[in-house]
């Protein structure tokens, strides 16, 4: 049987349980009544409480640490994956990363014009030890988010995975899995990177994306 280790708990340089920053946000929000409680209220925080932004992608380990996405208050799904297993260690709550290659069926224009694709490599999301199994939970789409693109927001209840909805509010096809790449003890940058230069340069050139933001972008979007 697939049970967690030592690692699960531990922190590595990207994820950073041990950070102050980390514990602090562990304390406050993994609030509830056992681990199962708890680990539904961090995943909360971490969805709503981060603005998800798939522009600022900083592939460095600092970039793509949980403190980082803490301090910069935004991340994409990779980051914010990242974070809710950090503060899910420092609770005291087996996690790792889990990753899958998902065709986004609704992104923004100057989105689809920049990775050239409709197909988001290395989407991330975290699986918690939680009554003896893993499950999986994705906290990348902030609510808000999902209310300006017409979707329903991803619950999670720590006994089923929480992945995207194959359809949106409207049943229009959102998101399709294509390719699962499996679970992570840490964060496979140097994979993620390399795959990255190679099939996103659009997005690795910040020239590109000089001012673009892509919560303003959905809204004028949608709004239209």
């Amino acid at each position: 049987m697939d049970t967690p280790r030592p690692e699960h708990l531990q922190p590595t340089p990207a994820i950073d349980a041990d950070h102050p920053a980390v514990r602090d946000f562990a304390q406050r929000h993994a609030q509830g009544d056992g681990a199962r409680a708890q680990a539904v209220a961090l995943y909360l925080a971490v969805r709503d409480g981060l603005r998800y932004d798939p522009y600022r992608i900083d592939l460095s380990t600092r970039g793509m640490s949980a403190s980082q996405a803490l301090a910069q208050g935004y991340g994409w799904c990779v980051p914010k994956a990242v974070l809710l297993a950090a503060a899910a260690r420092a609770a005291g709550i087996p996690a790792r990363l889990g990753f899958a290659d998902v065709r986004n069926h609704l992104s923004t224009e100057r989105m689809r014009r920049v990775i050239q694709t409709d197909v988001f490599y290395w989407h991330g999301y975290t699986e918690l030890w939680l009554e003896g199994c893993w499950v999986k939970a994705t906290p990348a789409f902030n609510v808000e988010l999902c209310q300006r693109f017409g979707l329903l927001p991803l619950e999670f209840d720590g006994r089923q995975d929480s992945i995207y909805h194959p359809y949106d509010r409207a049943g229009q096809r959102h998101m399709e899995y294509v390719h699962q790449r499996g679970s992570f003890d840490d964060l496979p940058l140097t994979d993620i990177a390399a795959d990255f230069a190679r099939l996103y340069p659009g997005l690795m050139d910040q020239a590109q994306l000089a001012g673009a933001d892509f919560t303003a972008e959905v809204r004028q979007e949608t709004q239209a």
